[in-house]
């Protein structure tokens, strides 16, 4: 049955049966996805992270476009996929997506500047706000509050607010803009696109695999008086972040074989407690 379906033509056709790409979006329709990508993270969970809140803050701007419903359909399916990226910038994503789903841009260029996007937006946002904006304004208002001001948190309030919601809503035009602007290129280069932003996508998942995969043993091989650790004289010394890659590679391989993301989350649990307190992890 699987097989059938990856060689069924319906499946892997990447192009819309409509593909009259027409002007419809206008301001309104942006606000009104920025204002929906507020509930970004409402349906968050650990199998598809943010893509439930994506496709709601897309679905006016998806409605409008696609007159059939198979085009509608083919399309939700594409943003129901997982993705994950700054809350604060992701409108910036959406203003692109718009623009390309608006021209017809075939779905294969529209999951890979997604999957290329939203990984270095990602990091982008959590510098800017989480590490910059957040200390500063939090810091006026602490002080503030401290000195028995009641202004302290409305004055941390509206700068932290006034940065976010005018990014949210800038970024959301600037993106439809520049998404507009460069859908006669990547029509011309699809191919050259899809493979830029499939390179770039799997380098920024090289780089989550090696930061956010914890994975060491504290194992040591006793050889008579020796005492080896596994893990700082053996793995790291062939290639640092072996186990991470190795599990990661796992899971990729299982969720070929049709393994369900929650079982993978279930099995790893497993290992961790297991490894735990076996005193091997």
């Amino acid at each position: 049955m699987a097989s059938k379906d990856i060689n069924n033509p319906q499946i892997n056709n990447t192009q819309y049966k409509d593909e009259s790409g027409e002007k419809v979006l206008t301001k309104k329709d942006l606000n009104k996805m920025a204002w929906r990508s507020l509930f970004l993270q409402a349906s968050f969970n650990y199998e598809r992270m943010q893509a439930a809140g994506w496709l709601f803050s897309m679905a006016p701007a998806l409605k409008k476009i696609h007159k059939k419903k198979e085009d509608l359909s083919k399309s939700m399916k594409v943003h129901m996929e997982f993705f994950n990226t700054h809350p604060f910038l992701v409108t910036f994503i959406m203003g692109i997506i718009a623009a390309m789903e608006e021209n017809k841009s075939d779905t294969e260029t529209i999951r890979g500047v997604k999957v290329a996007t939203m990984g270095p937006l990602g990091g982008i946002g959590d510098a800017l706000f989480w590490l910059t904006l957040l200390p500063i304004s939090a810091g006026i208002g602490a002080s503030l509050a401290i000195d028995g001001s009641i202004a302290g948190p409305i004055i941390f309030l509206i700068m932290f607010n006034i940065v976010h919601f005018a990014l949210r809503f800038g970024l959301m035009h600037y993106g439809y803009r520049t998404g507009v602007n460069s859908v006669s290129m990547i029509k011309e280069n699809t191919k050259l696109v899809s493979r830029a932003a499939s390179i770039l996508g799997l380098s920024v998942v090289g780089g989550l695999i090696a930061s956010y995969i914890g994975l060491e043993t504290t194992a040591v091989i006793n050889a008579g008086e020796a005492r080896v650790a596994l893990q700082a004289d053996v793995l790291d010394q062939i290639m640092p972040k072996m186990l991470p890659l190795g599990y990661a590679l796992l899971m990729y391989f299982l969720l070929k074989k049709n393994w369900s993301p929650i079982k993978l989350i279930g099995i790893t649990v497993v290992i961790g407690v297991a490894g735990k307190y076996l005193g091997i992890l």
